[in-house]
């Protein structure tokens, strides 16, 4: 009875102790910011430019994937999943959450709206083309797909369930950025993956820039940025994936003890540290195999392996190839494009 009564003030004390710590834990510093900002990684799936004239309303499907829309000029409304319609204005910019249906439409003289159909689409090179019916445009909105993603297990926008919506003003040029990134996608020319996905990157940075001083942020809705203290173990995790991290060094580098930590790190990302962590390492090793001539040694080394055949092993599972196999296979996609 005794252990158990020490056990059990041991284990007050430990919860009392994580209870102070995350009431006292400061909000993320501008440099752990910057740093998940440059690691982010942006896949832009599919964008393309709407042209609603007046008096029609547009009806389209969906993926699994956030989607993007940026309202250039015109006034109109847009309903997302079953919420309320909101009110669409120039340079109005709204995060949906995957998986939502949502329905633009611009009034006319009256009378029922004509319906552009969810099927008035189709995926090609990049670009969704969108049968919009001729006449003068009310709205002009560009649109589109896109993940935004820390290695392979862990998206931005994933578990969003709120629309993000946010008004930037022309000379924060976020229109002329996804206007050029629609014709990157257009034009098909070498490098249009990274240029794309470099326009969108500064678009979500601005978005995330303007959040942080407003007194209304949107950051908090994500688990990832919620939890102060697990998210700044991430941080440390992006900033460093080849580092001799254990559960107890993140542990403290959150400030909580070990089982806490733990507890707080799978509710927030669905997976363990070390799960998450050895993707942030094989995205890392995928990327150098990639950009540089190292040996796979150094590779290995640089992710955080000390041995090859340990590391190869987890490559082999994260990407279905061995290293040298998918730097081969990186390399001849490149000659084929130059060809």
């Amino acid at each position: 009875m005794q252990n158990t009564a020490r056990s059990r003030t041991r284990n007050g004390q430990g919860e009392r102790a994580d209870s102070m710590i995350a009431g006292s834990a400061p909000k993320l510093s501008a440099a752990e910011l910057d740093t998940l900002m440059r690691a982010l990684e942006i896949d832009v799936i599919a964008l393309t430019e709407m042209l609603i004239p007046p008096g029609h309303r547009a009806e389209m499907g969906t993926i699994d994937a956030p989607a993007i829309h940026y309202t250039v000029s015109g006034r109109g409304r847009i309903s997302i999943g079953d919420g309320p319609s909101m009110p669409l204005e120039p340079h109005l910019l709204i995060i949906k959450p995957p998986n939502t249906p949502f329905a633009i439409e611009v009034d006319g003289a009256g009378g029922p709206k004509t319906l552009i159909t969810r099927d008035c689409w189709q995926r090609q090179d990049g670009v969704l083309r969108v049968a919009m019916p001729a006449g003068q445009p009310e709205i002009i909105q560009i649109c589109g797909f896109f993940n935004a993603s820390f290695g392979q297990s862990v998206g931005l926008f994933r578990e969003l369930r709120v629309p993000v919506v946010e008004k930037f003003e022309p000379t924060d040029r976020v229109g002329l950025k996804l206007r050029e990134a629609v014709e990157e996608l257009g034009a098909q020319e070498l490098g249009m993956g990274a240029m794309t996905a470099s326009l969108l990157k500064q678009v979500i940075v601005a978005l995330v820039r303007r959040s942080m001083k407003s007194s209304r942020s949107w950051t908090d809705r994500f688990s990832i940025l919620a939890d102060r203290q697990i998210t700044r173990a991430f941080a440390d995790m992006v900033e460093r994936p080849g580092a001799a991290h254990t559960v107890q060094s993140l542990a403290h580098s959150a400030g909580l003890s070990r089982s806490a930590f733990m507890a707080r790190f799978s509710e927030t990302f669905g997976r363990s540290p070390m799960a998450v962590l050895r993707d942030l390492r094989m995205r890392q090793a995928a990327l150098e195999l990639t950009t540089t001539s190292a040996p796979i040694e150094v590779v290995a080394f640089n992710a955080g392996y000390e041995s090859r055949s340990s590391f190869v092993r987890a490559f082999r599972k994260a990407y279905d190839a061995d290293p040298s196999e998918y730097r081969q296979g990186a390399k001849t996609g490149v000659d084929d494009k130059d060809a």
